[in-house]
């Protein structure tokens, strides 16, 4: 049986359980890769929503979109 879970540990006695379980080798800890988000991005994504604050009216409704860019 192999599954992955995500874990909030909350208290210290939990982290040595799974410590524990991990020296027993009856866990696998699996370490996903921190990723960044550029500064780029993070600036035209507050340049949007400002934009979209200043004139809402220019937003387009959802279902409008999804058409527009439905592929056949």
């Amino acid at each position: 049986m192999s599954e992955v879970l995500h874990l909030i540990i909350k208290k210290a006695y939990a982290a040595s359980l799974i410590e524990h379980l991990r020296k027993e080798e009856a866990i696998e800890i699996v370490e996903e890769p921190v990723t960044e988000i550029p500064e780029w991005q993070k600036d035209a994504v507050r340049k949007t929503l400002l934009q979209a604050q200043q004139n809402p009216g220019s937003l387009q409704a959802w279902n409008v979109v999804r058409q527009k860019y439905k592929t056949a």
